[in-house]
C-alpha cells in the first residue's frame, strides 16, 4: 500500500497542506486543538510522521504541576483517590500535568494549613481534602490571594472568594441512605449514625439530607445521636460495639464517616449483622466483601474515574481562566450485592 503523504494527513484532518506543515514544523501560530486533530489523522491513517507530531503537540500543551493533599495513606479509599488522580494527570489532553500527590496523617488544622502552604510554593493549583476551620481556610485564602486556583475535592470547603469543589451532592446522598433504610427495613426501627468529623462538610450535609428524608417521609424511625469515629477504624469498630450493646434493638447502621473497616468488624463480630441494616460509603475491598457476605446492604460510592478527570481537567482550566469557577458535580454510584 502507498504509504499516506502530507496532502492525505491535510484531507483526513480537514486543514490545509500548509496547517499540517506548520504542525511538523512546531510552528507557534497554530492552535492546539488543530494540531490534536492533526494528530488523531496520523495515527487513523498510519502517517509516518506520527511521533514527531505526537512531540510537537505534547510541547504545544502548557506544562502545569498540581498540588493535592489527601488524608492519611492508610486508608484504602484514598489510596484509590490517589491512582485516579495520577491516571487522569498521565491521560491529561489539555495540558502536561506534573502531579504532586501528599497524604495527611496529621489532620490538626495548623498541619493542614501548612502543607497546603507549602505545596503552593512550587504549584499551579491545589486541591484538597480538608475538615472545615479557620486556620486552614485562612491559608487558602492566602493561597488564592496569590492568584493559585484552591479545589475542594469530596468535602466542600468554605472561603471568601472563588472556591470550586469537585464530588458528590451530598445532601442527595443523604437523602438516599435514609430512603434505603426507610425501604429495606422490615419495620420501623432505631437507626444508629456513625460520623467521621462533623467538620468535614461533606459528613454535615449527608447528616442534613438523611434527617430530612425522615422527617418528611418515614417520622415513625428513632434517629440516635450520630457518634464521631474521627476517621479512625478503632474508633467506629468501638462505637459500633457501644451502639449494638446499649441498643440491643437497633435496626439499621448509616456510617456516613471514615472507619467503615472497624463497623464492619464489630458487626461481624456481634453476630448481628444480618439482621441489622448498614448503609456506608465508596465501594473497595472491605464494603465489597461486606457487601457480598451480607454486613452491609448498600453502599454509595464516588466514581473515582470521573472525579479524578474531572479534578484535573477543572484545574487546567482554572489555570487557563483566573478567577472562574470550575465547580462540578459528579453523579453517585449505588452498589448491592446483586450488581457488583
Amino acid at each position: 500500500m502507498r504509504r499516506p503523504t502530507i496532502p492525505d494527513l491535510a484531507e483526513a484532518a480537514g486543514v490545509s497542506v500548509a496547517t499540517v506543515n506548520r504542525v511538523l514544523s512546531g510552528a507557534q501560530n497554530v492552535r492546539l486543538a488543530t494540531r490534536e486533530r492533526v494528530q488523531e489523522a496520523a495515527e487513523q491513517i498510519g502517517f509516518y510522521g506520527l511521533g514527531s507530531i505526537q512531540a510537537r503537540v505534547a510541547a504545544a500543551r502548557p506544562h502545569l504541576r498540581f498540588g493535592v493533599l489527601l488524608l492519611q495513606r492508610h486508608r484504602p479509599f484514598y489510596q484509590n483517590v490517589a491512582n485516579a488522580l495520577q491516571e487522569a494527570a498521565n491521560t491529561a489532553t489539555m495540558a502536561e500535568v506534573d502531579l504532586r500527590v501528599e497524604f495527611l496523617e496529621d489532620l490538626t488544622p495548623q498541619n493542614v494549613a501548612d502543607r497546603a502552604l507549602a505545596l503552593a510554593e512550587d504549584c499551579h493549583a491545589i486541591c484538597l481534602t480538608s475538615a472545615v476551620h479557620p486556620v486552614v481556610t485562612a491559608a487558602l485564602e492566602q493561597i488564592q490571594a496569590r492568584g493559585i486556583p484552591v479545589f475542594a475535592l469530596i468535602s466542600q470547603i468554605s472561603v471568601t472568594g472563588q472556591m470550586s469543589y469537585i464530588g458528590l451532592d451530598n445532601w442527595k446522598v443523604g437523602r438516599t441512605s435514609a430512603w434505603a433504610f426507610a425501604n429495606i427495613c422490615k419495620a420501623p426501627g432505631k437507626i444508629g449514625i456513625l460520623m467521621g468529623n462533623p467538620r468535614y462538610r461533606n459528613q454535615e450535609m449527608n447528616e442534613t439530607g438523611f434527617r430530612s428524608y425522615f422527617r418528611e417521609h418515614a417520622p415513625e424511625f428513632i434517629l440516635l445521636e450520630p457518634l464521631s469515629t474521627h476517621e479512625s477504624a478503632a474508633v467506629a469498630q468501638e462505637m459500633t460495639e457501644k451502639l449494638l450493646s446499649e441498643h440491643p434493638d437497633l435496626a439499621g447502621l448509616y456510617v456516613s464517616g471514615g472507619g467503615i473497616s472497624g463497623s464492619v468488624a464489630a458487626l461481624r463480630g456481634s453476630g448481628r449483622a444480618a439482621s441489622i441494616v448498614v448503609v456506608g460509603y465508596d465501594l473497595m475491598d472491605v464494603t465489597r466483601a461486606a457487601l457480598l457476605d451480607g454486613t452491609m446492604n448498600l453502599v454509595l460510592s464516588h466514581p473515582l474515574t470521573r472525579l479524578a478527570r474531572e479534578a484535573i481537567d477543572g484545574m487546567v482550566r482554572a489555570c487557563a481562566q483566573p478567577g472562574s469557577n470550575q465547580t462540578t458535580i459528579v453523579p453517585f454510584e449505588i452498589y448491592t450485592r446483586e450488581n457488583l
